[in-house]
């Protein structure tokens, strides 16, 4: 194996690690806000500057493998892919610490029916899948596993769309506390941003593997 393909495999790595700090960070979030456990939203924030040193880090990594090596063909496409890939993730991570950044500002708990009704955990749940759709598409260069992304992705965004009738429905039912449900909407929005970042990486995995761009498919269907 060369020194190109051992570089190739260490930023691999590299981007596989940010994928599992990026998800931890979404899973804390999430435990944070049900059991509205302040400190773990705390850990959730002050750990975001180390998903930005990575993302920094990997981004200067793939900046030195374009000039060391002058790759093309798949190589060129892995790091154009590796560069989008690594914004997306800490996207991702932002989503998590918005979570997060809500659950300090929370006096007491959601009620839980509201939260079922919202189908909260059923989203986390697919997003947390997504990402790890993603890893195995990555680490095994698998294009069928980044494709299992996009029906996750019709169904969070199914749920995102009623997530208003239903804080509507309860706010007529009785609830009154206007500024945290607000809160909880955009919650959501952050977990449907979660599974379309998802979605993007997917499509730039197939991009690197395969040489197709999905979002020129899209446009002209």
């Amino acid at each position: 194996m060369g020194h190109l393909d051992n570089e190739i495999i260490s930023l691999k790595n590299n981007l596989i690690e940010m994928f599992l700090l990026v998800q931890k960070q979404l899973r804390k979030s999430i435990v944070a806000l049900n059991t509205l456990d302040k400190n773990l939203a705390r850990e959730v924030m002050v750990n975001e500057r180390r998903v930005n040193a990575e993302e920094l880090k990997i981004d200067k990594d793939c900046e030195n493998f374009v000039a060391l090596f002058n790759p093309v063909a798949i190589d060129l496409r892995f790091v154009f892919a590796a560069f989008k890939i690594n914004s997306h993730l800490e996207s991702i991570g932002d989503s998590a610490k918005g979570v997060s950044k809500f659950v300090l500002e929370m006096d007491k708990k959601f009620d839980e029916k509201l939260l079922l009704d919202l189908q909260l955990d059923r989203m986390y749940e697919l997003a947390n899948s997504m990402i790890e759709d993603n890893v195995r598409a990555l680490r095994n260069d698998d294009t069928s596993q980044a494709r299992l992304v996009f029906n996750k992705d019709v169904e969070i965004d199914n749920i995102n769309r009623q997530a208003t009738s239903v804080v509507a429905n309860y706010l007529a039912n009785g609830g009154t506390d206007i500024i945290p449900l607000l809160n909880l909407i955009s919650i959501i929005r952050r977990l449907e941003r979660v599974g379309d970042l998802s979605s993007n990486i997917a499509e730039e995995i197939i991009f690197y593997l395969e040489a197709k761009v999905l979002k020129h498919e899209k446009q002209k269907g």
